[in-house]
């Protein structure tokens, strides 16, 4: 392609609203533009990138035995509030009339309408098992569409849904996914992490996410140097020490009340009584569904809400109000579970790796010491609803935790029965008896995979492609063009390489050598050579890396 008959324009600098590496860069690199806020036209550089892109994807599926289908992105709203994601999704979820009122939504992913078509076309364990995937755009109404294309409302991703007549067959299906995954990005070359993952809106059990480290990504990711565990921040885990068998924390105290005046925040608290914030339960106040919700946690550690909201399993979260705490009779800053009623209670497991700690005494002003579990309150739950950070101790083999920043790539899922029990998607088994079919989920946002390699390869000239996904292989600059020697050199050497079937970008443009090398290094293609008059007079043609020093 010459850059005269290229459409699309390098910017020298990028509009102020960019925010993160790789919108910046391909704003200036004139690889997409914005239509309207999280919505993108993409320019014929990123097409030919997102089509490379697609093209390894769909050689690795097929390969995996997947088969390829479109679905409508146009659904009925009703298919949604059969299994309760419109409601999970909520004012995300992209909805609209037809000409007949008939509501509608614009597809964010398509478990009901895969299920559908299979529930239509499977009746017999002899059906199974399926894989079937697409590519193609998805809408989601993002509150705050940012960074490009990291976080668009309009975005481009291949899903892919298992099918199987047994548990052990989800197994298989779930790994084949997995490996296909690991041979997409690595054939990318793109070096990606697979991580625990929490499985959000979609549902399911095990749940993978695959994930870029980049400074800009949304997602924290703890992993352990020793052993190679690693979660998403949201699903991570870590271990407490267990109190010694005898000692203070085993020997439990009578309860004590002690006065503390205005010390409401437990660095407050611990500071006053002179004892370590792990010392001290957290009394924390959520509500969802019009329900109050008292959690406990030990001092030192935080709620993680992603572990709570999946424990109770209600919709819209949030940090209960002063008021909505005030009508369940509780005092916010001197509470605790002791002596409360007619209130959720739920606690972190922490509670357990101690004793005789501080807690609220449930009036204004005072909190009591030797509060211990169970002899002095109950809960509800007790389960893990702690936030792992950096410098906990692993899981599995109790190094200290290291935390990276990432972007989510790729996404699989155990969604087991969820959706054929809600859609009637069931099949015959051997023994005649009629079940539901075992369902797995696997994503990769192909849009934002583009834009992740950007954010792990550039530097501050510009993009840096890795090779395989590069829009073109090489990057041709002509210098002094208007001197018929050097024009006929590279006009020649570009009919040469694209007749091989090299792909090349020739910049042809009658710029200075600045201007030509600046998008050279802005544009990022893995190779560039340089027909000039010093070179034609060596005999040769200047060959640079993309990644090399000058």
């Amino acid at each position: 392609m010459r850059m005269t008959r290229m459409f699309g324009k390098t910017l020298r600098q990028a509009p102020a609203e960019a925010e993160t590496a790789s919108h910046r860069l391909m704003l200036r690199a004139g690889m997409m533009q914005q239509i309207a806020a999280g919505v993108y036209a993409y320019m014929p550089l990123a097409w030919r990138s997102l089509r490379k892109i697609e093209e390894i994807i769909r050689q690795e599926m097929n390969a995996a035995g997947a088969q390829e289908v479109h679905m409508p992105a146009l659904q009925p709203l009703e298919l949604w509030e059969q299994t309760d994601r419109a409601a999970a999704y909520g004012p995300v979820l992209f909805r609209l009339h037809d000409r007949r009122d008939r509501d509608m939504v614009l597809a964010p992913t398509h478990e009901e309408v895969i299920t559908s078509l299979v529930k239509a076309n499977v009746g017999s364990y002899r059906d199974l098992p399926l894989n079937l995937y697409q590519i193609q755009a998805k809408f989601r109404d993002e509150p705050r569409p940012r960074a490009g294309l990291l976080r668009g409302r309009e975005f481009t991703m291949k899903d892919a849904y298992s099918f199987d007549a047994t548990q052990e067959g989800l197994d298989l299906s779930y790994q084949a996914m997995v490996q296909a995954y690991r041979n997409i990005f690595t054939r990318c070359g793109l070096p990606t992490m697979a991580v625990e993952a929490d499985s959000g809106a979609i549902g399911g059990k095990d749940s993978h996410e695959f994930v870029l480290p980049a400074e800009a990504g949304e997602d924290t990711i703890l992993h352990c140097k020793a052993c190679g565990y690693a979660a998403n921040a949201e699903r991570a885990s870590f271990y407490l020490p267990e109190p010694p068998p005898s000692g203070p924390d085993r020997t439990p105290l009578p309860l004590q009340e002690v006065a503390t005046p205005g010390a409401k925040t437990i660095a407050a608290v611990a500071a006053y009584l002179g004892v370590p914030e792990s010392k001290t339960l957290k009394a924390v106040f959520y509500a969802a569904s019009g329900k109050l919700y008292f959690v406990v946690i030990r001092g030192d550690l935080d709620v993680n809400e992603i572990k709570l909201s999946n424990t109770i399993k209600a919709q819209g979260l949030h940090m209960a109000t002063d008021e909505e705490v005030k009508a369940a009779g509780l005092v916010a800053g001197f509470a605790s579970p002791i002596g409360v009623t007619g209130v959720t209670v739920i606690a972190d497991q922490s509670i357990a790796s101690g004793g005789n700690y501080v807690v609220g005494a449930n009036r204004e002003g005072y909190h009591l010491r030797n509060a211990n579990f169970p002899r002095d309150f109950t809960a509800d739950i007790v389960t893990d609803i702690a936030l792992a950070k950096e410098g906990y101790a692993c899981p599995k083999c109790r190094t200290p935790l290291s935390s990276t920043r990432g972007v989510e790539v790729g996404h699989v899922f155990k969604l087991g029965t969820f959706y054929s029990e809600r859609l009637g998607a069931t099949f015959v088994d051997e023994a005649g008896l009629q079940r539901p079919i075992i369902m797995g989920c696997y994503g990769i946002g192909v849009t934002r995979l583009l834009a992740a390699a950007i954010e792990q390869n550039h530097d501050d000239k510009g993009i840096i492609f890795p090779a395989p996904i590069a829009p073109y292989q090489a990057h041709l600059v002509g210098l002094n063009l208007e001197r018929d020697d050097v024009r006929q050199a590279a006009d020649g050497l570009y009919d040469s390489l694209t007749r091989q079937s090299f792909e090349v970008l020739y910049d042809d443009r009658p710029e200075t050598a600045g201007v030509k090398f600046n998008d050279a290094d802005l544009l990022g293609l893995p190779v560039r050579l340089v027909v000039s008059p010093r070179n034609l007079r060596e005999g040769a043609v200047e060959v640079k890396g993309r990644r090399e020093e000058r």
